[in-house]
């Protein structure tokens, strides 16, 4: 078979300066490209995800979205957040259009533009949160190898989703939270038991920067995540719901820190009665490497 080239950019997403947030490698067109074949590529980058856009007539593009596939070194994903922003703010480097909208497994996600403070600011509309099992902190903090004094037993510990499922847990103090060490082999057998996918996102309301509403670490099985978009969407109608959050203020979830990758992920979300909606996930992106792979 002749040799194949394929061009991808590599961005840091939820961050306004380059080299910290959460890297993301996004294949400009991966026409030609099989399952495996973007599987194969995922594990190459090795980055928490990449995703693979796939363009179509623009007549189609213009009514049914860009289609896009997001992958991690394990698997396919029908949804991730920073996947989401990053791709989104790629494609808004080549339209005039103030909204992007990506063609998902999940649906289609709106992810609108504006100016802000002199960068290009990014804010996806996640799918309608729903919210599922709870769990009890005794069970999780024993998982977690801690005692149960160290979680905040005055939230709920559940399982929320707004296209993929996260289970909020709230810690007690940042001091806890920063000094948490535990492996994915620790915390995957009880994480199997609520479905696949599943992983836990740590918070707290003890934060680093003052203008941040919560702390968060996100570990799964390629290690830590410097800023988890889907969880923060999930973290976000689970603290407009318990009252961390005013509904429709703007809010802040600092991420990254442990890893030296600090990221900011701005939040808001409204509440009508007892329902959560118009869930949404913004923050900034940098361009950081420009590269090809031949095959």
């Amino acid at each position: 078979m002749p040799q194949r080239t394929f061009r991808f950019v590599q961005l840091d997403v939820f961050t306004s300066r380059p080299l910290e947030g959460n890297q993301l490698a996004v294949f400009s067109d991966a026409r030609g490209l099989s399952d495996d074949e973007m599987q194969k590529l995922a594990r190459e980058t090795n980055l928490s995800e990449t995703t693979f856009i796939l363009p179509r007539d623009a007549a189609v593009e213009h009514r049914e979205g860009h289609k896009v596939r997001i992958f991690t070194v394990n698997e396919e994903l029908p949804f991730a957040g920073h996947p989401t922003l990053g791709t989104a703010w790629h494609l808004r480097q080549h339209s005039s259009s103030d909204e992007i909208v990506l063609d998902l497994k999940v649906g289609k996600i709106p992810v609108r533009f504006e100016q802000r403070d002199g960068l290009l600011f990014g804010e996806m509309r996640q799918p309608e949160p729903t919210f599922g099992q709870l769990h009890e902190h005794a069970v999780v903090a024993k998982v977690l190898g801690l005692p149960v004094a160290e979680l905040d037993e005055n939230l709920p510990i559940q399982t929320v989703s707004t296209g993929m499922p996260f289970t909020m847990v709230p810690f007690r103090s940042l001091a806890a939270l920063q000094t948490l060490s535990i492996g994915w082999y620790q915390m995957a057998p009880y994480l199997a038991g609520i479905g696949s996918p599943a992983f836990f996102y740590f918070v707290c309301r003890e934060t680093v920067d003052p203008r941040a509403t919560l702390h968060a670490r996100m570990i799964f099985y390629n290690g830590e995540d410097p800023a988890t978009g889907s969880a923060a969407g999930c973290c976000t109608a689970w603290a407009v719901r318990y009252g961390v959050l005013a509904t429709e203020a703007q809010g802040l979830i600092e991420q990254g820190m442990e890893t030296r990758r600090p990221s900011f992920i701005y939040i808001r979300a409204g509440k009508a009665g007892d329902a959560v909606t118009n869930v949404r996930v913004g923050g900034n992106v940098m361009h950081a490497i420009n590269g090809e792979v031949t095959m």
